[in-house]
């Protein structure tokens, strides 16, 4: 069995570890390197090159988007693969027009996570369920140009630094409305709500419903 080779990127080491150690549970698996940022992405891309990149969006220094765009140009051979926790319009959109070839949730289960990276390797392209939902509307629904990917646009320009799925996340949780009806709603998992729903919290500090109403009104986000 023909070995893949990776390289794995993301700022967080924990989160590293525990991708690393789901792969090479995989005999087919080996991952190669590691880097915490999109130029470590690119220079271990350059120096190992490797038949998959795995790569987070939101690091410093240079994002998991630029990156890909610019191994488009420079490696095109090696094929990328963002794995995010966000599922947000503008990260998904970008990320296809930067290159990547695959576009995975960070809650994914194991064999889909494992599915995604055989399908690129052979030549494909894989989207999880809430990403497909987002680019075939997208597609039904073309705006006037995929938006460029901005470190000044991406995410929305607000006092917590939410992204507008969080945004209207936030909306609609205020607006009395369980996971479940708001997962239904935006054709999300509940368990992708669940994760925005702690990252709404976590990023306007407040510990329950009412401080979040208090301090979304004090903001105008609603």
């Amino acid at each position: 069995m023909s070995q893949t080779t990776i390289i794995l990127v993301d700022d967080h080491s924990l989160v590293r570890d525990g991708i690393r150690a789901l792969l090479e549970s995989e005999s087919d698996l080996d991952v190669i390197g590691e880097g915490a940022d999109g130029l470590e992405a690119i220079s271990l891309v350059k120096e190992k090159k490797p038949d998959i990149l795995i790569v987070d969006i939101r690091m410093p220094n240079m994002t998991g988007i630029e990156a890909v765009e610019k191994l488009s140009a420079s490696s095109p051979d090696v094929k990328c693969i963002i794995l995010s926790m966000h599922d947000s319009e503008e990260y998904i959109l970008q990320s296809v027009a930067a290159g990547a070839k695959g576009y995975l949730l960070k809650d994914t289960g194991k064999a889909e996570f494992i599915k995604a990276i055989h399908t690129v390797q052979e030549g494909g392209k894989y989207y999880s369920g809430d990403i497909s939902n987002v680019l075939v509307n997208n597609l039904l629904n073309p705006s006037s140009k995929t938006p460029e990917f901005s470190k000044k646009t991406t995410p929305t320009n607000t006092p917590f630094d939410l992204t507008k799925k969080e945004i209207q996340v936030l909306e609609l949780v205020l607006s009395g409305l369980t996971n479940k009806q708001i997962s239904e709603k935006l054709q999300n998992s509940k368990r992708t709500v669940e994760t925005h729903r702690f990252n709404l919290m976590r990023k306007m500090d407040v510990k329950n419903l009412m401080d979040l109403s208090k301090k979304a009104q004090e903001f105008n986000l609603v």
